[in-house]
C-alpha cells in the first residue's frame, strides 16, 4: 500500500515566497504532475483489510464513502468504496481508472488527493485525506448565504485550485459547493473528480450538474477550460446570493436550459458593483467575452477588483484568518456531516469479479 513517491512531498504544508514569480511555481507545478502522470502503479488486492471501518460520510451510486481508521496507526482517512460490478453496468470503467489517476497526480493545497488505493474481489478503493468540517454546502445552507468577505476567501481558494488544474491540463467539470470541503482550520479543498478530464486542446462530453452548466456543454459544442470559469461564475453568485442565478427556473430543466443558454437570470442588489462586474464577465454565453478565455487569461479575474483586497501568498500559505473554523472535538466526530444509515454487510464473493477489467487499477 506504500506510494512510490516520497510521502513528505505532498504532507508537508509547502511554503510559497512572494519572492518567486508564481507562473514559474506553476511551471514546477506541471512538470512534477506530468512525471507522476506518465509512472503509473497497480493497487494491491488488500482492500480494506488494514483498516477498522467506523461511519458512512456519503453515499452515492457507485458505492459510499467511509471513515477509517488504519489499524497500526492513528490515521484516519474517507474511504471511496467503488462496487466494480456497478462501475461496469453504468460503463464508468474508463471514468473511474481515470480519477484514480488525476488523484495520484495532483498536489496543492485547495486539492484533495490520493493516499492510497486497493481493491479486492468486489470493490476498488480510493483512500483519500479526511477532511471533517464537512461539505461547504452544507455550511452555506445553515448560514443561507455569505458576506463578500467571506466569500472572497472561499472564492479565490478555488479560483487558484482550478488555476492549478488548468496548468496541468486537467478540465475540473464539476464545480458546485456539495465538492468542496472545509479542513479544520477553515480553508477548502476541492473534491470529487469523477469528471475530471486531461485535454490539451477541447473535448465535447456531455457531464456535470444542471444549474452549473455552462452554454457550450448544453449546446454539445467543443469546449476547454471556459466551461470551468462559467461553473465558477455560478459558484460565486451562489455563495453570496444564497442560491444559484438558474435556480429559479430548476423545476423544468429545459426551461433552465434555454435560461442558461442566454444567459438570462437576475443580478441582485446588493451585490457590490465589483462582484456585479466579475459575475457579469464570467456568465458570458459569448466565450470571446468571458473572463478566463480571453488573452490575459486568469489574470484577468485573479487582478479583477473584487479580489483587490487578497493576498495571494498569505492564502496559499494559510496566514489568513478563516472566517468561519469548523467545532471538530475529535477524529471521530461527525457532527459536521449528514446522518447516513449504515448499510448491510455486504455479500463476498469468491471470485474476482472482472478481475482483468481492473488489472491496472
Amino acid at each position: 500500500m506504500a506510494r512510490k513517491d516520497n510521502p513528505a512531498d505532498y504532507r508537508l504544508p509547502q511554503t510559497f515566497s512572494p519572492s518567486v514569480d508564481y507562473d514559474t511555481v506553476l511551471i514546477k507545478f506541471r512538470e512534477d504532475f506530468n512525471k507522476r502522470w506518465e509512472s503509473s502503479s497497480v493497487s494491491p488486492e488488500t482492500g480494506l483489510e488494514g483498516f477498522d471501518e467506523k461511519a458512512t460520510l456519503g453515499a452515492g451510486s457507485f458505492g459510499r464513502v467511509v471513515l477509517v481508521k488504519e489499524k497500526s496507526s492513528v490515521r484516519y482517512f474517507a474511504a471511496k468504496i467503488l462496487m466494480k460490478d456497478q462501475i461496469v453496468r453504468t460503463k464508468q470503467v474508463a471514468h473511474v481508472h481515470n480519477e484514480k489517476k488525476v488523484l495520484e497526480c495532483i498536489r496543492f493545497p485547495f486539492l484533495i488527493y490520493l493516499e492510497f488505493a486497493t481493491k479486492d474481489f468486489d470493490c476498488l478503493y480510493l483512500g483519500l485525506p479526511f477532511i471533517n468540517g464537512g461539505e461547504l454546502f452544507t455550511y452555506h445552507r445553515k448560514v443561507r448565504k455569505f458576506n463578500e468577505k467571506q466569500a472572497r476567501f472561499y472564492a479565490a481558494q478555488v479560483f487558484l485550485a482550478l488555476e492549478y488544474l488548468h496548468n496541468v491540463h486537467l478540465l475540473y467539470r464539476d464545480l458546485k459547493p456539495e465538492n468542496i470541503l472545509i479542513d479544520n482550520n477553515g480553508y477548502l479543498k476541492v473534491t470529487d473528480f469523477g469528471f475530471a478530464k486531461k485535454v490539451e486542446t477541447r473535448t465535447m462530453t456531455l457531464c456535470g450538474t444542471p444549474e452549473y452548466l455552462p452554454p457550450e456543454i448544453i449546446q454539445s459544442k467543443p469546449y476547454g477550460t471556459s466551461v470551468d470559469w462559467w461553473s465558477y461564475g455560478v459558484l460565486v453568485f451562489e455563495l453570496v446570493a444564497g442560491n444559484s442565478p438558474f435556480s429559479p427556473y430548476s423545476k423544468d430543466v429545459m426551461v433552465m436550459y434555454a435560461k442558461i443558454c442566454e444567459g438570462e437570470y437576475k443580478m441582485p442588489a446588493f451585490f457590490s458593483a465589483q462582484l456585479r462586474d466579475l459575475v457579469d464577465h464570467l456568465l458570458q454565453v459569448d466565450l470571446s467575452k468571458r473572463f478566463g478565455n480571453l488573452t490575459n487569461g486568469v489574470k484577468d479575474i485573479k487582478d479583477h477588483s473584487w479580489f483587490k483586497p487578497i493576498d495571494w501568498y498569505a492564502l496559499l500559505n494559510q496566514e489568513v484568518a478563516a472566517p468561519y473554523v469548523p467545532t471538530v472535538a475529535n477524529m471521530e466526530d461527525l457532527s459536521n456531516f449528514d446522518k447516513y444509515p449504515e448499510p448491510k454487510p455486504m455479500h463476498k464473493s469468491k471470485t474476482n469479479r472482472h478481475g482483468d477489467v481492473f488489472a491496472n487499477f
